[in-house]
Order: structure tokens, then C-alpha cells, then sequence
């Protein structure tokens, strides 16, 4: 059975940093890639970073860029989202998914199984 279980969200001043953390169990060796997303009210949900073995560069999203970062612990199977200098519009519920990369970084995401709980992050100003 795929869990994917995400903590580390909560409440932070502008400017602060949280740190994301996804834990896997039950995927398969060729499910390696992990995404990131968050969904805004009345926005859709955007992908903000990938991680995948096939592909040696970590993608970012542009808003997040030079702010967030992706982390593997591979002793854990538990990937992390490093959030600096928070701003008010990275508020947002924070999933993460995963699948297979196919040589890519962003993984394919093939059912509402693959997907997190999602963890909210509120930044305020």
C-alpha cells in the first residue's frame, strides 16, 4: 500500500522559513520521482518543484526559485521542501506526489493514491 504522509507546515512571519517533510512508504524501485504542489483558494494547483533520479537537476517553479529547495534522505525515503523568506503568497496547502519520471524530473502521477494529505502553510505579514 503507497502512503505518503507530509508535515512541517504551519504558521510563519514573513520572511521566516519552514521545512517540508514528505515520507514514503510502498512505491515500487521505478516510481522515483517526487513533486511538490500547493493549492491557493480560488487558484489552481501549482507545481512548485520535482526530484527525480533519472534527472541530476532539481526543477523549481519561478515564484519559488532561489527560495525553496529539495532534499532527499534516502536512509528514510523521505524527501523534504526547504522554504526561505517566506512571502505572503507562498500561503497555500502543500502536497506532495509521487511516480514515475520517465527521464524526466517531474514525476507522473497515476491516481489519487500517489498523492499526500497536504500540509497548510500560512505566511503572515
Amino acid at each position: 500500500q503507497v502512503q505518503l504522509v507530509e508535515s512541517g507546515g504551519g504558521l510563519v512571519q514573513v520572511g521566516g522559513s519552514l521545512r517540508l517533510s514528505c515520507a514514503a512508504s510502498g512505491l515500487a524501485p521505478d516510481y522515483d520521482a517526487i513533486g511538490w504542489y500547493r493549492s491557493a483558494p480560488e487558484n489552481e494547483r501549482e507545481s512548485i518543484s520535482c526530484i527525480s533520479s533519472s534527472d541530476p537537476e532539481t526543477w523549481y517553479a519561478d515564484p519559488v526559485k532561489g527560495r525553496f529547495t529539495t532534499l532527499k534522505d534516502n536512509t528514510k525515503n523521505t524527501w523534504y521542501l526547504q522554504m526561505n523568506n517566506l512571502k505572503p503568497e507562498d500561503t497555500a496547502v502543500y502536497y506532495c506526489a509521487a511516480g514515475k519520471s520517465f527521464g524526466s524530473s517531474c514525476p507522473v502521477v497515476e491516481s489519487d493514491d500517489y498523492w499526500g494529505q497536504g500540509t497548510q502553510v500560512t505566511v503572515s505579514s
